[in-house]
């Protein structure tokens, strides 16, 4: 069930049943050569979709765009501040809340976002407390990160090795490649590729990953490879889901 493509009576008769919403949430931010600049909110968005239909739950409008400061000074990025992001988050969650959700589980696309996540869950309480809402006490928050899963570090261990890399990863671009075959890239890389260097600010991050990569070899995904991603996250992320929504 997509918020978007429901009406207000849809969701008032799901609230009578459950106050679970999944929220997909992920970057526009450039992945290499070869990633889509929009692949951390697509397989966000994928697997939230997926999730929703397994679970029955109602799946919110991704949040398209994270905290990717330090990929700006690569051209198509764009970035919230992470005092911007947590406003965005803040005022999702506080119009939901008012209108009776209280468990809400961010599948989250972008490491660079979990940082900020986790500070707007502890503003969105403060805030909650602060407006009086009747139902603030109930409302809990969960970062779910898809590429945390155990049982997808462990196939792009098998698929990967040390070439799975942390950003522009096989395994991401493998997953959009499943969800957008018509927009599979091709390009040149490079055998050497930048890791193992701290990020600070833009500038510094072009400097040592020139080409946006950061330890990865995204030439050895396929969209096949994608599909079994996407199924073992949903698989993972649903019983994640399930359990968050039943908890106390």
């Amino acid at each position: 069930m997509l918020l978007h493509l429901s009406t207000w009576q849809e969701v008032e008769t799901y609230l009578q049943q459950s106050g679970g919403i999944i929220i997909p949430i992920g970057s526009t931010e450039q992945h290499g050569p070869t990633g889509l600049i929009g692949t951390d909110a697509i397989c966000a968005e994928a697997i939230a979709r997926g999730v929703g239909e397994t679970t029955q739950a109602i799946v919110a409008p991704t949040i398209n765009v994270g905290m990717a400061l330090h990929h700006t000074a690569f051209p198509g990025t764009i970035s919230l501040r992470p005092s911007t992001m947590i406003q965005v988050v803040r005022d999702y969650i506080t119009c939901l809340a008012k209108a009776g959700f209280s468990k809400f589980y961010f599948i989250n696309g972008h490491g660079g976002n979990i940082a900020t996540l986790k500070a707007a869950f502890s503003e969105t309480y403060a805030h909650l407390d602060d407006l009086q809402i009747p139902n603030a006490h109930k409302v809990q928050c969960q970062v779910a990160n898809w590429f945390m899963c155990s049982s997808v570090y462990k196939l792009a261990k098998e698929l990967y090795g040390d070439q799975e890399g942390s950003h522009a990863t096989p395994s991401e671009v493998a997953l959009t490649q499943y969800v957008y075959p018509e927009a599979i890239k091709q390009a040149p890389l490079s055998s050497e590729v930048g890791s193992g260097h701290r990020i600070y600010g833009a500038k510094d991050f072009r400097q040592y990953y020139p080409d946006g990569r950061m330890g990865s070899n995204p030439a050895l995904a396929t969209p096949e490879h994608g599909k079994q991603f996407y199924e073992l996250a949903v698989k993972e992320l649903s019983n994640g889901y399930l359990e968050f929504l039943s908890a106390e």
